[in-house]
């Protein structure tokens, strides 16, 4: 009688293995055989990190082999088990891999393919084209869209941890480790002393200090002796952890009349402020998002306050952008000034202090939350609900995705690593523009993010439908991108720019100025935020700005979701360029005072991690 042998490997984290009964089927092309539970005696099965073998022997030749069953029968209480994979050697000799990386929660099923990416188009056989429909369908039931908040990206309808699909849930450790991070935070910032003073304003700048952990040779160090600096004000526009709201100004806005003569003492060139404009040099920052907006009101002893600045910054003969007028509010007025680097040293101040202040609020809510997370989400929610586990645009993602200054950074990135490594993937397994076009579960993929993500929004810039191989490579290089990259550019520096607090105020205690000539150093500490929320504040940054436990890496990919040669050695080739890149990125930052170093590969996790 024919006689296979079956590898089952566990999954390493935490309590992966199980005590349950585990089953096996095999359906060929010849026929079905019986299920097999696969037990060792006097052996404990299926361990966490465990790779076990058995011998299974059938009935009658089963044909090839196309689909495995194991089927997970409780033996005691309900356990979980997270299966890597499952290897089949045939009574010929050959070898079939079946990447699973899944969960098996509760009694349950799961039914595998074997590695080889396929797209619909080359499933000919009915048990395979069956098998795909079904996996669809019942993801569809547990990735369901929901709306969050209204103008928000739809999210998972899940209102807790737990109703999430468990194979998207953090791990174990992980979980234990995000929960843990900010307690650590606390007790290695050694601030929890200061949380009992909560509404308690500090002394003076230095004051701040008391819970500022000073580190040799730190970003977050030079932040705290030149902040108060306009080149470290500008600079942080361009290379600070929210780098992507800088402009160039085209046309002075009429919500902003500002003159030549208010600005002429920072104006270098000796020209007109209209023909800086003309010439490229003159750039603007406008919060009007935040127009209108109410503060919270996290607290009732203490007002907090938002203001909704615009700023205005030149490109001086020195390269270097800084600021040359900041009016605080978007309708002017007299109550609402325009504050210039001539006034008054403390006017000056608190006018940058309060454009800070703006752009921590709309670098966490938008550029970090938005345009990382919860887009990610979006993708991870079409993903699971359109293209099934054999599709090779899911088997890329789940590779690549599981969950100088930055601009150039970003550039090399995108344009010598992940858009090269996309395109060789694309070209693979779509030969032609047709078959991208005809591959309908690519087309309700992008739809999905589309309609229900985005909300139908042709702002988002994300398109109904794709028809071209280069055109499938670029949204595979943005979903990638905006997961891993996008992410660590605006995530893990927050310590570096944000824990000196008064460098990105978190909550400002008194509302902007409204004339010039009557802010003194006591109404700028009075106004930032007092010991329990800079206390909050610093170890919430600096919780975020660490790397979890085991973390992976971009390039590194643990999960071996593809069997093909070619995708391996496009994987292999693509970790080469990215080592290139960490290479360039590490010469150019020698010697640097303020390094850039956010995307650099060997600092980029593969996903969203925290």
């Amino acid at each position: 009688m024919p006689s296979y042998t079956v590898t089952v490997a566990t999954g390493s984290q935490w309590f992966a293995g199980t005590d349950d009964y585990i089953y096996l089927s095999l359906v060929g092309s010849a026929g079905c055989s019986e299920k097999h539970l696969l037990d060792k005696p006097f052996y404990n099965d299926f361990e966490r990190g465990a790779v076990d073998s058995y011998d299974v022997t059938v009935d009658e030749e089963l044909g090839e082999i196309q689909l495995v069953k194991i089927e997970k029968r409780k033996y005691w209480l309900h356990d979980d088990w997270f299966l890597k994979y499952i290897t089949l050697k045939t009574p010929c000799g050959d070898y079939i891999e079946f990447p699973c990386y899944r969960w098996i929660a509760g009694e349950g099923e799961i039914v595998l393919r074997d590695g080889r990416a396929k797209l619909a188009c080359d499933d000919q056989i009915h048990i395979l084209k069956q098998h795909r429909r079904k996996e669809l369908e019942t993801r569809q039931k547990q990735y369901r869209w929901m709306e969050w908040n209204p103008g928000f990206p739809l999210s998972i309808d899940a209102k807790c941890h737990k109703d999430l699909p468990r194979d998207i849930q953090f791990d174990s450790e992980k979980g234990v480790d995000f929960v843990l991070n900010y307690s650590r935070a606390m007790e290695n910032l050694f601030i929890n002393r200061f949380m009992h003073m909560f509404q308690s304003s500090w002394s003076d700048f230095a004051d701040f200090e008391k819970i500022f952990v000073k580190i040799s040779n730190t970003i977050s160090e030079r932040v705290m002796n030149h902040w108060q600096e306009d080149l470290m004000f500008g600079y942080q526009f361009l290379n600070g952890c929210n780098p992507v709201l800088i402009r160039r100004c085209t046309k002075l806005p009429e919500k902003l009349p500002v003159t030549t003569e208010m600005v002429e003492c920072s104006l270098e060139r000796q020209l007109a402020l209209e023909q800086e404009v003309e010439q490229g040099n003159i750039f603007i920052v406008d919060f009007e998002l935040l127009d209108g907006i109410d503060a919270n009101r996290t607290d009732p002893c203490t007002l907090q306050f938002l203001a909704a600045p615009v700023c205005l910054l030149y490109k001086n003969l020195a390269n270097k952008i800084v600021p040359i007028a900041i009016q605080l509010n978007q309708v002017p007025g007299d109550e609402n000034p325009i504050f210039l680097p001539s006034d008054a040293k403390y006017d000056w101040l608190l006018a940058k202090i309060w454009v800070r202040s703006s752009d921590f609020h709309v670098h966490q809510t938008i550029t970090h939350l938005l345009r990382t997370h919860l887009v990610s989400e979006v993708f991870g929610i079409a993903l699971y609900r359109q293209l099934p586990a054999v599709h090779p645009i899911f088997k890329v993602q789940q590779a690549t995705t599981s969950a100088g200054g930055g601009v150039m950074a970003c550039w090399f990135l995108r344009t010598r690593g992940l858009a090269r490594f996309t395109a060789e993937v694309v070209g693979i397994y779509y030969q032609s523009d047709q078959v991208v076009e005809e591959d309908q579960e690519l087309q309700d993929f992008v739809k999905d993010v589309y309609v229900y993500g985005m909300r139908g929004k042709k702002a988002s810039g994300f398109p109904k439908s794709i028809k071209t191989r280069e055109k499938l490579s670029e949204y595979l290089t943005v979903v990638i991108f905006t997961a891993s990259a996008q992410h660590a550019a605006v995530n893990f520096g927050q310590y570096d720019w944000c824990s000196w607090i008064p460098n990105a105020p978190p909550t400002m205690r008194a509302p902007p100025p409204t004339a010039k000539g009557v802010v003194t150093i006591e109404q700028i500490v009075d106004t930032l935020p007092d010991r329990g929320r800079s206390c909050w504040h610093l170890g919430a940054v600096w919780a975020l700005s660490q790397f979890q436990d085991n973390e992976l890496f971009l390039g590194m990919y643990p999960e071996e979701h593809f069997i093909e040669k070619p995708v391996k050695e496009a994987m292999a080739r693509f970790r080469k360029n990215l080592d290139t890149i960490v290479s360039v990125i590490a010469e150019r930052n020698k010697n640097k005072k303020l390094p850039y170093y956010y995307l650099s590969p060997d600092r980029i996790p593969n996903s969203v991690a925290i």
